[in-house]
């Protein structure tokens, strides 16, 4: 495949990229899609709130499509997306980078029966995604690989939530219980001075950490063999992980999908899922706020 075309409605930057790139520049769909230019597959990465309205004009024409995450800002909004897909029978994935972690996808044989998770994800402030709060900007990438990794319905959710240096939430904490048993404690912040991207999580005889950003992982065992420990009865292995930058392995397998016309990894139910967790999340915190008057908080600029 090859590079077709650059859309974006800031023309200037769109000229540039396509200059850049050698390819042709559009300042929008209607523009792409009335010149005719064959076009197989596209990368729909514009703000959450255009993600129904340009990606359903895609898949009309004929398109298939990569979705970024969130797959939507509403669930009805969601919903339409995969009747659309459905409809015009096209290939629609939802753009959850972290799937394609190394690390994760080592760690995902791994799983047997996950009872307990610790994940924080912090970043340093950016104007960047300021029109979502951090439930959906962030931490939706770790809700995503839990809910994968568990695999049963989620039974209760609390949170707390405070915007800091923005007017959405930019700190959030989440105790998430499952009907199979497990918790999981989620921690995201976009206000933080430190970057850390980390999933821990407990299951029958094994404890195992997943540092994204080293796509590196660690299993603690119980009773089996392995490397040298300093406790005799723990030992410490190292799953090979092979490295490859999350989005372009995301890419690749995309374009697999479109190709051979197969299911993507991580199909659009996935991306509702995800969303109707994340925005389950953000109701409670805003129930939370408003039980202890934080709805009334006004943060300086």
């Amino acid at each position: 495949m090859r590079l077709a075309a650059i859309v974006d409605a800031d023309t200037s930057r769109a000229d540039a990229v396509g200059k850049q790139y050698g390819t042709r520049a559009f300042g929008s769909v209607e523009q792409l899609i009335a010149t005719r230019i064959e076009v197989q597959a596209a990368s729909v990465a514009v703000p959450t709130v255009a993600h129904l309205s340009v990606a359903s004009r895609l898949m009309e024409a004929g398109v298939d499509v990569l979705i970024e995450k969130p797959l939507a800002p509403s669930l009805k909004e969601a919903d339409e997306l995969v009747r659309v897909a459905n409809r015009h029978k096209r290939i629609a994935q939802a753009g959850h980078l972290e799937r394609f972690n190394p690390a994760v996808r080592a760690t995902a044989p791994l799983i047997t029966q996950p009872m307990f998770f610790e994940v924080h994800r912090l970043s340093v402030f950016t104007p960047r995604s300021l029109d979502i709060d951090v439930i959906l900007d962030l931490m939706i990438h770790d809700l995503d690989i839990v809910l994968s990794f568990v695999n049963s319905p989620v039974k209760e959710i609390r949170a707390v939530g405070l915007p800091i240096l923005s007017g959405q939430v930019d700190i959030a904490n989440v105790r998430m219980e499952f009907d199979s048993g497990c918790v999981a404690n989620f921690t995201a912040s976009r206000v933080s001075t430190e970057r850390v991207r980390k999933l821990r999580f407990f299951q029958p005889e094994q404890y195992i950490s997943i540092d994204y950003a080293r796509q590196d992982v660690l299993v603690f065992s119980v009773g089996q063999a392995g490397a040298p420990s300093p406790n005799p009865q723990i030992t410490v292995t190292k799953p090979s992980v092979t490295s490859e930058e999350p989005l372009q392995a995301e890419l690749k397998s995309f374009l697999s999908a479109v190709r051979a016309c197969s299911e993507p990894v991580v199909p659009l139910g996935d991306g509702r899922r995800a969303l109707a967790v994340a925005l389950d999340v953000v109701a409670a915190i805003r129930e939370h706020g408003i039980k202890v008057n934080l709805d009334k908080l006004t943060i300086a600029p």
